[in-house]
């Protein structure tokens, strides 16, 4: 155990950078970052098990921060451990740094996950701990690490907190540690004005230990992470009782602590330079390592070092005695693409691709050993349950299955998700209508930044859900998510992939295209009424184009038609009437755009060409086709809100037939 006088050094240095950063920045938040300095800087220096010189080491202890305008505290604290520069530290904020305003994930630099709206960050943990329990199921003690998390008052109040918190108890993740940053003090208000519920007795009606304490006092703190590390049933809430701003003085000298200007602003003028010297460093040069802290994180350094060689010992003897899991364990985490029997898939003609979905699942709950599939209470209806009928479900206690039943939670669920795909190891789907995918948007985003390769299953995928009415009908969705194909990430690739396939067979081709997507998210948009399949002697395998030609299409064509999902079929058979007049037609099927305009000029121009006449159908907004027709096109779309009928009678009085089909194309020619 170290000397508190040294803690509390630490500690300090840790406000001094914090605070300099953003002083330097002339932007951020210095506040959170110096109120919290003396739990992160316990966790790190005593308790925290990584690996300083192989950051990916699987067995890693893992720190998910959630409020991501604390990242001042996160890179202070991550430069004492070696991963950053001081000179890294002084530009925060600026172009090419890598220091951003909110961390970004990059596990090479101690940094778990990016850090999103708050709440996101806390929610990622809880995925990862329970992946960390799935592997620990598998692979036994080579899997034992803790998932520590950091929340605020602001991740407290978003309610995504309530799926999280529900869950995490629910599931009894005894591996889950979370520092609540208790402070009072918001970036506009104090939390008085806000909240009064009691958080502790919240928490612990979810299942959770909670454990309250002073969060500056180091003593209190060490106790408590060892409360919570000795706890078997339960995940745990550590209450710390912070102050904001904490050694902070104003310009008059005068405390400037549990103030909200501390919050969201940079200390200013002489605040800034009596804070520094409150805490013990020189406001003309506070870009230092003081040798004291850099000889505690040192020792630290070295005590990793022989605690990590110890479990890398076990691991080799346990690899030894086990062989075929440890190869397991080494291709679970090579995040290569499963190898699965495509061929072997045999789906059912006629029937809706959300069931053909379900065949695709069947199979890869027997063939991807390390897939965790989820559903947000919906697991019979968006047919997730292909999976789960070859698998059983998490249950507090036992990991074994591969099935999470997420409750009704969609963002909850998607954020557990990307930190079970964040944890690594593990492949990530999870389920859920089309609809609701706009309780979702926030984590799809997240996961694309991220490029999380996690598989988000959207079934009932338009107005066809009939009889629910106009708020289960997804209309305005496909644009939206399609929007995400056109976003590029940070490497110049699409943000994510997005498939709407238009029958049985292409739904295994989607699939396909899904599961060896390893560096982007992928959404797969499925219907919930059977589809005729494509004529025959269509070439399925094209789909990984995003765009084809349907098989018996005319060479020459007066016309092309285009869509994706069921209203491909639609085409077909308005290609029918067509013909007897003589109109010599191409049907395109593009269950991805994306894909699509990722192929080379000379492909994309033979299949569309820039000067053909083209009629588009979709179920969504017109808009999700209009950069496929072109000028020369045509869109029929829905440009409304659903309404409340059967689909077939939606269909006729939506104009989505083949008789309307005819008529359009007919009154473009």
């Amino acid at each position: 155990m170290n000397d508190n006088k040294l803690m509390n050094r630490a500690a300090d240095n840790i406000r001094i950078l914090a605070a300099s950063m953003v002083e330097k920045a002339n932007s951020g938040h210095p506040g959170g970052a110096m109120g919290g300095a003396d739990f992160v800087n316990v966790l790190f220096s005593e308790f925290l098990v990584y690996d300083p010189e192989n950051p990916r080491w699987e067995g890693r202890d893992r720190f998910f921060l959630d409020p991501g305008h604390m990242s001042p505290m996160l890179y202070s604290t991550l430069a004492l451990t070696g991963k950053f520069t001081l000179d890294e530290l002084k530009e925060f904020r600026q172009w090419g740094s890598p220091t951003p305003g909110h961390p970004e994930v990059d596990i090479m630099r101690g940094i778990e996950n990016t850090s999103g709206p708050l709440g996101q960050g806390h929610t990622f943990a809880v995925g990862a701990a329970i992946a960390a329990k799935f592997l620990k199921a598998r692979f036994d003690e080579v899997m034992n690490q803790t998932i520590y998390a950091y929340i605020s008052d602001g991740g407290i109040q978003e309610e995504i907190s309530q799926g999280s918190g529900r869950i995490a108890g629910a599931l009894g993740l005894d591996n889950l540690i979370m520092f609540y940053d208790s402070n009072d003090i918001q970036l506009s208000t104090e939390t008085k004005d806000v909240t009064v519920e009691d958080t502790a007795m919240k928490y612990e009606a979810w299942g959770w230990k909670v454990i309250s304490i002073n969060g500056n006092d180091p003593d209190e703190i060490r106790a408590a992470i060892k409360e919570a590390q000795a706890e078997k049933e339960r995940p745990t809430l550590i209450i710390g009782k912070t102050v904001m701003g904490k050694g902070a003085r104003k310009a008059d000298g005068s405390s400037y602590e549990a103030n909200c200007a501390t919050h969201g602003a940079p200390l200013g003028g002489d605040a800034y330079v009596n804070t520094i010297k409150n805490l013990g460093g020189d406001p003309t040069n506070p870009f230092v390592i003081f040798p004291e802290v850099a000889e505690l994180y040192a020792k630290r350094t070295e005590e990793l070092k022989k605690i990590v060689a110890e479990k890398y010992a076990k691991k080799a003897a346990w690899a030894k005695a086990n062989p075929e899991l440890a190869a397991k364990l080494e291709l679970f985490f090579s995040g290569k693409a499963p190898k699965v029997d495509w061929a072997a898939i045999e789906q059912k003609a006629g029937s809706a691709t959300r069931a053909a979905s379900a065949t695709v699942l069947s199979a890869l709950a027997t063939q991807v050993e390390n897939m965790i599939v989820a559903s947000a209470d919906l697991s019979n209806s968006d047919k997730t349950d292909g999976f789960l009928k070859k698998t059983h479900s998490f249950k507090k206690g036992d990991f074994s299955g591969a099935f999470f039943q997420a409750g009704v939670s969609e963002l909850s669920m998607a954020c557990i998700c990307i930190g079970m795909s964040l944890h690594g190891g593990v492949i990530a789907a999870c389920g859920t209508f089309f609809v609701f995918s706009d309780y979702m948007k926030p984590a799809v985003r997240m996961a694309a930044l991220m490029e999380q390769p996690v598989k988000f299953i959207w079934t009932h995928d338009a107005f066809r859900v009939g009889e629910d009415g106009p708020t289960h009908e997804p209309v305005e969705q496909e644009a939206q998510i399609r929007l995400m194909e056109k976003l590029k990430n940070h490497k110049g690739h699409n943000s994510m992939l997005v498939l709407r396939p238009a029958d049985a067979e292409e739904t295994t081709i989607a699939w396909k295209l899904a599961m060896e997507n390893m560096s982007t998210p992928t959404g797969l948009i499925f219907s919930r009424q059977n589809i005729a399949n494509l004529p025959a002697g269509t070439d399925y395998e094209q789909a990984a184009k995003g765009a084809y030609i349907v098989a018996g299409s005319d060479e020459n064509p007066d016309v092309i038609l285009v869509a994706s999902g069921s209203e491909v079929s639609t085409l077909v058979a308005g290609t029918e009437l067509l013909r007897k007049d003589g109109v010599k037609v191409r049907i395109v099927s593009v269950p991805s755009e994306g894909l699509f305009r990722n192929q080379p000029k000379e492909y994309q121009e033979a299949v569309l060409p820039s000067d053909a006449k083209i009629f588009g159908m979709t179920a969504g907004l017109p808009v999700t086709l209009q950069g496929l027709v072109g000028c020369y096109g045509k869109v029929w779309g829905l440009e409304s809100f659903g309404f409340s009928a059967p689909y077939k009678v939606l269909d006729e009085k939506l104009g989505f037939t083949a008789e309307n089909v005819y008529n359009q194309v007919k009154a473009m020619l």
